[in-house]
């Protein structure tokens, strides 16, 4: 890693608080009642219950939806035998990626115990506090041992992720790999690279589906795994050994259909290639460097399917796409164990996903892309909605079907329902908008431009692949804040540095704002002022001529002067009245939109109207279905108040307006959020479920009611957004941070697109 990002990843860790995870209460502890509740004496109540049958625990604690993620360190990332301490946190990360991915609560668990039989004793005492364990980097053999060991003597679920969940998706790839060629499994013959833990469980998981034992060579550091070899074996390679001649990957690649990498970068040579069968597919899987470079394959053979495990390359190979999804069906159906079936419904569950029918969320939260299957789609985004609707379901079925489900899921329909909004419950909001402003970025030009936080940002838009920064500023203080920040990047290769005494467009720019404001009471040299001083009608004109595709200002000085520079100089879109703001949070229960927090003191209804068309619209750029509630102090006509009826008349254009919209009001909040309390008062509403964009009446309400759930909502806010303009321009707050200036330049580059 850079020094840079090494330093970020330092603070990003140790700062608000060290470490990852936290804990909090889910049940009130306010008064003496609480308390007599949540302890002595009621909570003997819970315990008799759960002593007279077990199962209850799932019901009266949190076992039901706990997860342990256990390591001894001894096989951490590409770090090797770091120690159980020194892997922490990784495993916090892991339990991060649980709660994000499935809303699954996670203990990490770091035993410093090299011994297997000792380790296995430790983890098998725990069983009582989980509903589950998640055995991480561990190294191989001992992870075979540790893993057979614990599943034959708990109750509860043991998988071992770097095995399980790395052949889980790599299944799902290869089968679907070998559907877009047209070959069958039965028939396919494969060569791995690398022998180890993971490899030997992708293979055994294969011939579970169909492949032929019979069809696969191994490969590791000493060559082919065949009969009679000494050096470097264990009885689980042994099970694959082989009778052959070949002692070498470049001879046993000969004829395959399938080359299946889990070992180190480079080993895969592309004048190989030539020898495999026709259309092969090729999983070069090291990170982060592949065994072969996609290019380089494509290059070599251009009929090959290729899938890696980064991002940045189609078909990417990720565990994501499976601990999260198979422990969750696991959890909810009290499977005692995760067994074959239940894996395997899994992989079909992701093979089969990829091919489903387009969806219209996932289309939207990538870009726009009609993600198809294919040789490039082989299995879904990690980050698709739909992956705990699908997958959870599967393995909860698999699991009642073959007799380890201990609580049943009685109605899967209804099951996949709840899923399917628990789903918008994790937290990634800006996941979708930060994958679409990765396919096409922008030029994004930062008005303050010496401010330590654009440095940073520019730093991080260009690490993501999102922007080409425009930064205006002095080159003396732009270029000593980058050394002492310690960021590495720089003028002309990494972003373009707008100095505005020194602008070689300087006559276009002062024309061109001159002819948007000389109706306006602005001067020539007047305008020739602005140009040359004030950064943000700078870039606010250079995005107008096409020297920038978008600006993000309002970092220093108040809102109103940089909306109306953004005003004059850019200016509302087509069809469009008036620009408006839209702020967010992330809640517990998903994320929620507020409008209008910044631009419009005293909207009319038919502004109002308008802010709601405008801010819907901004909603599905984050692949959610806007469910838009208008607030008031009346409920459907309890009141007939200016401001009732005005809320009321809004509702009433919106409807004509967009007829598809679900859209509700005038409302109480608490009715926005409480789908049951709103059909009682009002049976004939067309908003379902949770409403996730609040329209105020004014901008006092929607400011003071932002910045109320802000200063209590600890799980992170953004924006405003500025919505309605000709090109795209965003003006942030002065006490925006580092991660909300990112968020909003992804914003921006999707905007601009």
């Amino acid at each position: 890693m850079s020094d840079e990002l090494d330093q970020s990843a330092l603070d990003y860790h140790r700062y608000p608080k060290p470490g990852k995870l936290e804990i909090k209460a889910t049940k009130p502890l306010a008064n003496q009642r609480d308390l007599a509740l949540a302890y002595s004496p009621g909570v003997a109540a819970a315990c008799r219950e759960i002593e007279r049958d077990p199962l209850n625990a799932s019901h009266y604690t949190s076992r039901g939806n706990l997860v342990a993620v256990i390591t001894n360190g001894t096989a951490v990332l590409g770090l090797g035998a770091i120690g159980a301490l020194a892997s922490k946190p990784v495993m916090e990360g892991k339990a991060v990626l649980f709660k994000q991915f499935a809303d699954i609560d996670v203990f990490d668990i770091e035993i410093e115990e090299r011994d297997p039989q000792a380790f296995i004793e430790t983890v098998a005492r725990l069983e009582p506090s989980f509903g589950g364990i998640n055995l991480e980097d561990i190294k191989a053999p001992e992870c075979f041992v540790i893993e057979r060991a614990l599943k034959a003597r708990m109750g509860i679920p043991v998988f071992h992720d770097d095995q399980h969940g790395t052949a889980i998706v790599v299944s799902a790839a290869i089968l679907n790999g070998l559907r877009a060629v047209g070959k069958e499994i039965g028939q396919a013959r494969l060569v791995t690279s690398g022998a180890g833990a993971a490899a030997l469980a992708c293979v055994d998981l294969l011939v579970e589906l169909g492949l032929r034992k019979d069809n696969v060579t191994l490969t590791d550091i000493a060559g082919v795994v065949h009969q009679g070899r000494v050096k470097e074996m264990d009885e689980y390679k042994g099970r694959y050994a082989i009778d052959t001649e070949h002692r070498t990957l470049e001879q046993a690649i000969e004829g395959a259909d399938i080359f299946l990498g889990l070992s180190a970068a480079g080993v895969l040579k592309a004048e190989w290639l030539s020898r495999m069968a026709d259309a092969p597919i090729i999983m070069a899987l090291a990170n982060p460097v592949p065994e072969i470079m996609p290019d380089l394959a494509r290059a070599a053979r251009p009929d090959a399917i290729i899938a890696t495990g980064r991002s940045d390359f189609p078909n990417q190979v990720n565990n994501v796409l499976c601990f999260p999804f198979i422990f969750r069906g696991a959890l909810d159906c009290g499977a005692s164990e995760i067994n074959e079936a239940m894996k395997t419904a899994c992989v079909r569950a992701i093979a089969d996903l990829a091919m489903a029918e387009p969806s219209d969320i996932v289309r939207k939260a990538y870009g726009g892309h009609q993600l198809q299957f294919g040789p490039e789609y082989l299995i879904p985004k990690p980050f698709d909605p739909r992956l705990m609707e699908h997958l959870a379901p599967a393995v909860a079925r698999a699991a009642m079907e073959s007799g380890v489900a201990t609580r049943p899921i009685a109605d899967l329909d209804a099951y996949r329902q709840s899923l399917r909004h628990r789903a918008f419950r994790t937290g990634m909001t800006m996941k979708p908008v930060f994958d679409q402003a990765r396919m096409a970025p922008k030029r994004v030009i930062f008005a303050e431009g010496e401010d330590e936080r654009v440095l940073q940002v520019a730093q991080q838009a260009v690490a993501e692949g999102i922007a080409r920064p425009l930064l205006i500023g002095r080159p003396e203080v732009i270029g000593n804040r980058l050394g002492e920040l310690g960021l590495s990047i720089r003028p002309e290769r990494d972003f373009d540095l707008v100095v505005p005494c020194e602008n070689p467009n300087f006559e276009t720019h002062w024309k061109t704002f001159y002819d948007r404001v000389k109706r306006r009471g602005y001067a020539p040299d007047e305008v020739r002022e602005y140009i040359r001083n004030d950064p943000t009608v700078l870039a606010a004109t250079m995005v107008r001529c096409g020297d920038a595709d978008a600006m993000i200002c309002g970092i220093v000085g108040r809102y109103a002067r940089h909306l109306k520079h953004v005003e004059e100089a850019i200016g509302t879109a087509p069809g469009v009245r008036r620009l408006t703001a839209m702020s967010a949070l992330v809640l517990p229960a998903g994320p929620l939109f507020i409008a209008d927090t910044y631009v419009q003191i005293d909207p009319s209804a038919e502004d109002l109207a308008e802010i709601a068309r405008l801010c819907a619209a901004e909603v599905k750029r984050f692949g959610l279905v806007p469910k838009v509630a208008l607030l008031s102090h009346s409920n459907f006509g309890s009141d007939d108040s200016p401001g009732a009826a005005k809320m009321n008349e809004a509702v009433r254009l919106l409807r004509e307006q967009d007829p598809g919209l679900e859209v509700e009001g005038e409302m109480h909040a608490n009715l926005a959020f409480d789908a049951i309390g709103r059909e009682a008062r009002f049976p004939e509403s067309r908003l379902t479920g949770r409403a996730n964009l609040l329209v105020m009446p004014n901008q006092d309400a929607a400011n003071i009611a932002f910045n109320l759930l802000r200063s209590l909502n600890e799980g992170g806010a953004f924006g405003p957004m500025l919505l309605g303009t000709e090109y795209a321009a965003h003006i942030v707050t002065p006490s925006v941070s580092v991660r909300g200036l990112l968020n909003m330049t992804a914003l921006a580059v999707v905007q601009a697109g």
